[in-house]
């Protein structure tokens, strides 16, 4: 498991990479869009346009954003107005460009806007995704009705994900969180959930609950608008501490419909599971005829090709799923078992629809992506990459004094200004956030564009060079020597 938490990463990987199109495409994307860091320092770094930009967009957004976190609160600063992406690389409107570690927050692991190649593997033809879009889109954008796209893309999913035996569409990660636990509230019969502090499952009125004893007590709302009845029954515990699972099972014995997690957590910094934590959960959810809910948003299709479930041996009851599957586009889904999934209107009672679910241009996008994913030496590469970028950063910041901890598996990664080991997001609030504002700024200068948190996972992809992670490094090494 290429996993650490400690501030030293050990990775595995086979010294010759598969004969595929990832080598091909690694050393297109190092010839074609790679800048070099002599050609960089000849550019002043500026955000005039920006600056401009945003302040307009304050008059007519709430923040001038219409997602919180790219409004740069958290490390300050000028946020960034982007105006065009390719590979690994970002570009603003003021003309800086940047090595992308956030991927649009986890959809582009094959690397932005790609329009590579199109070739034949194994008798299946994988077209570049631009391409396959401008095909679908002559077609037409949305139908409101059946379309043969959502059978192609539900079988890869279902073929993919070991929990999942139907599956149903919607169009985010947030909408796909409402609908999971919508249903395991109908097939169970009760109405009490359990989720763990620093797991984000999108912002819907029962996930919006602070952790810790009084609030998991009095159930009280996260955001102002929120009813107290709507969190009333959402328990929190501790990610990673079965033995608060432990109890809140033998308070609220035959009450809990679910116990829903990211099994890596992601929104609260990169917080990998203990050894034995999901198979504690899998275990009392079982004991108690509790449905385990697997939030796969982040996780699905990028720690393997399917999802953290594959990679920790570990199956869920439940599965939400989002971001990869749309290729970029907007896109959600959850599934499970049958006997579950058959709850589902029109087959069973519990009601959800969607305009725009099963679209089109969605699928064809989620369809293009998935087969590149399934290329051998997919997975390999990604590991590989992630794991010199990791371990690079983590050298560095110590080399420079800084306490620093920090991990990865395959695509995901994350790191902290706190000596660890970070189990959960108490121990992630320990970090010290201030430099790593600092350092986030610094990075930006030098053309790396790394989620604006300490409490956001990073994400590799396959347009990543060996290039871009050596650029990346040497960034980090300038900056660390500055906080």
């Amino acid at each position: 498991m290429a996993a650490a938490i400690t501030g030293v990463v050990g990775v595995s990987c086979p010294s010759k990479l598969s004969q595929t199109a990832v080598g091909h495409r690694q050393k297109r994307c190092a010839s074609v869009i790679r800048m070099t860091l002599v050609e960089e320092k000849k550019k002043t770094y500026t955000l005039k346009k920006s600056e401009e930009a945003f302040n307009a967009a304050k008059e007519l957004m709430p923040g001038g954003v219409n997602s919180p976190v790219r409004a740069f609160k958290s490390v300050g600063g000028q946020p960034i107005v982007m105006d065009s992406v390719k590979g690994s690389r970002m570009w603003d409107i003021d003309g800086n460009e940047y090595i992308d570690y956030v991927g649009s927050w986890g959809p582009a692991i094959i690397g932005h806007a790609d329009d590579e190649y199109s070739y034949e593997i194994h008798a299946v033809d994988i077209l570049q995704v631009l391409a396959a879009l401008a095909e679908t889109m002559k077609k037409g954008t949305s139908f409101g009705a059946p379309c043969l796209l959502e059978n192609v893309l539900a079988e890869m999913v279902i073929s993919a994900v070991p929990s999942i035996e139907m599956v149903r569409f919607v169009n985010s990660g947030t909408e796909a969180c409402m609908g999971v636990l919508r249903l395991a509230r109908a097939y169970t019969g009760r109405e009490k959930i359990i989720k763990f502090e620093g797991c984000y499952h999108g912002h819907a009125d029962p996930f919006l609950v602070k952790a810790g004893s009084g609030v998991a007590t009095l159930g009280l709302p996260d955001s102002p608008g929120v009813p107290k009845a709507a969190t009333f029954e959402t328990l929190t515990s501790p990610y990673n501490d079965i033995s608060t699972v432990e109890r809140l099972f033998e308070a609220n014995k035959g009450e809990l419909a679910a116990v829903i997690l990211e099994p890596v957590v992601g929104n609260a910094g990169f917080i990998p599971p203990k050894p034995d934590f999901l198979n504690a959960l899998r275990k009392i959810t079982k004991d108690n005829d509790t449905l385990l809910i697997f939030d796969e948003v982040m996780t699905g299709f990028r720690l393997s090709y399917g999802g953290a479930q594959e990679y920790f041996g570990i199956t869920p009851d439940l599965t939400t799923l989002g971001k990869i599957i749309g290729g970029g586009l907007p896109v959600g889904a959850y599934g499970g078992r049958r006997e579950i999934m058959e709850m589902v209107a029109p087959a069973g009672p519990m009601y959800q629809a969607g305009t725009l679910s099963g679209n089109p241009l969605a699928m064809t996008a989620g369809i293009h992506t998935l087969k590149r994913l399934k290329e051998p030496g997919t997975y390999e590469y990604l590991n590989k990459i992630t794991g010199e970028l990791i371990q690079g950063i983590l050298d560095a910041g110590k080399k420079a004094g800084h306490a620093i901890s920090g991990g990865y598996i395959n695509g995901m990664f994350g790191f902290f200004f706190h000596d660890g080991p970070v189990y959960n997001f108490e121990d992630a609030k320990k970090s010290d956030t201030a430099k790593f504002a600092k350092f986030y700024r610094g990075m930006l200068e030098e053309g790396v564009y790394l989620a604006p948190s300490q409490f956001e996972a990073g994400f590799t992809s396959l347009a990543h060079t060996p290039e871009d992670i050596q650029q990346t490094i040497a960034a980090a090494e300038k900056v660390f020597k500055t906080l």
